[in-house]
């Protein structure tokens, strides 16, 4: 039995069942789940069948005309999931169960069906299919979330926004470079996954434990022309199953993937916090609720949600490094938790890259509070710019940090500048109005959306490849 339909006969027929999986019915788009449907999974397994007999047929090992008749059966709609779980009740294997139904479906051609094949050989390479279609979707959405933040990025390149380290004023930036940030980080991302769909994209057509005996001195064309029928590579050293490292990269991939949007939405929530209050996320005011006492709350329920789905997530990332290892050529230690996180995985990632894509579309950029928290800072993050004046003027550099460390010690009303400017050491070097200068966020500002702008281009031109 495989990570393919049931594993077990209380699994079977089971329709009439509620729901108990909030994927079922909360998270992910119907069109994703779709791909992960019992239907889906058959009509895979039913296609690689096909294929298989497709190219056994143009070797001249089974008759082209029974290869016809097993493409026909499995495209026909007669080899239905019913006829497939009541043999499964049977037989107790679910692979068999698609093999001997196909075989009847085909008529006096079921002889060749699944011949020299292994379950391993139809639902691995079914699980290739799937995860190449898992991928352009992936792939879609993350050069969605990428155009999001370039656009954001681009109308706020020379925003200033003060910088944040340990929760605390940093120097001042710009708001649209720490989106482009964000942007660079998801198309590397697109680029892992870009470089990963030649090692996951696979399937193979080996036989029990990898040799292709049962297929005789046609074994390596036989795979090679089932996998170019069904635009697969070839995984070339399997056992009985594809090897596994190449599901843990992709499912780690994921889990990467998640740690990128975790961030991009923690810092949406930290910045709408109400003491910041520079962003938000875009709120329905005539009907939209906050909370069920407090009716003034405006929380960042996307973002928070994004945080608590992207943390499962990373978890599903475990199952397949432990898969991993298998008792010589295969066990079944892997099928049952790969039914469960693959398509979980796989549905919820593309679920928080579509939340984050409309979080970061639809943000709504105070622009006007984040220069209020430049100003209010007293000219105290630009005491990096004061000190490297300082050491360009001769003073040892430990010695001009000092001196600026002791100088923001409980600063005035009039701030840096005024404390600057008193200071006989600073004042031989520089005039009040060097000081001031020196003192401007703007030139830290300005730094940033030069940055920005070739940042903005060059993220921009990847984005459409």
């Amino acid at each position: 039995m495989s990570f393919y339909g049931p594993s077990a006969p209380h699994d079977v027929g089971d329709e009439g069942s509620s729901p108990i999986c909030p994927i079922d019915f909360r998270y992910g788009r119907p069109e994703v789940r779709a791909l992960f449907s019992r239907e889906a999974r058959l009509a895979r397994c039913l296609r690689v069948e096909a294929a298989l007999a497709a190219a056994q047929a143009g070797l001249g090992i089974i008759p082209k005309d029974a290869a016809e008749a097993i493409a026909a059966a499995a495209e026909s709609g007669t080899v239905t999931l019913e006829k497939v779980d009541a043999l499964e009740r049977e037989l107790k294997h679910d692979v068999m169960a698609i093999a001997r139904t196909l075989a009847t479906a085909a008529g006096p051609a079921g002889r060749w069906v699944h011949y020299g094949a292994t379950s391993g050989d139809i639902t691995d390479t079914a699980l290739g299919l799937e995860l190449k279609e898992s991928i352009h979707v992936l792939r879609h959405d993350l050069t969605d979330l990428a155009n999001a933040l370039i656009d954001l990025a681009e109308t706020h390149a020379a925003t200033p926004e003060l910088g944040r380290t340990h929760g605390q004023h940093a120097v001042p930036m710009s708001f649209g470079y720490k989106v482009a940030v964000g942007a660079a980080e998801v198309l590397r991302q697109r680029r892992r996954l870009d470089e990963l769909t030649a090692r996951v994209a696979v399937g193979k057509m080996a036989g029990a434990v990898g040799t292709g005996a049962g297929f005789g001195p046609s074994a390596e064309k036989i795979e090679s022309e089932v996998m170019f029928s069904l635009e697969l590579g070839v995984d070339e050293a399997p056992t009985q199953i594809v090897g596994r490292d190449r599901l843990a990269e992709f499912t780690n991939l994921l889990a990467l993937i998640a740690g990128t949007c975790e961030r991009l939405a923690t810092e949406v929530r930290n910045l709408q916090r109400t003491e910041i209050a520079e962003v938000a996320e875009a709120f329905d005011e005539s009907k939209q609720v906050g909370s069920s006492t407090m009716a003034q709350k405006r929380n960042p329920m996307l973002s928070e949600n994004v945080t608590s789905l992207a943390r499962l997530v990373r978890a599903f990332a475990l199952p397949p490094l432990e898969n991993m290892v298998q008792w010589h050529e295969r066990d079944l230690a892997n099928s049952a938790n790969e039914r469960i996180v693959v398509p979980h995985a796989v549905v919820l990632t593309d679920d928080i890259l579509g939340k984050l894509t409309d979080v970061y579309a639809h943000l709504t950029v105070d622009d006007a509070q984040m220069q209020r928290h430049v100003d209010s800072a007293r000219g105290l993050p630009m005491t990096e710019s004061l000190m490297l004046a300082l050491t360009s003027k001769g003073l040892p550099r430990a010695e001009a940090h000092e001196m600026l460390r002791r100088l923001t010690r409980d600063a005035p009303a009039g701030g840096l500048a005024a404390r600057a400017k008193s200071d006989r050491e600073i004042a031989r070097h520089f005039t009040p109005a060097e000081i001031d200068e020196l003192l401007d966020p703007a030139t830290y500002v300005r730094a940033a959306a030069r940055k920005t702008e070739r940042l903005v281009r060059n993220l921009r031109d990847e984005a459409t490849r």
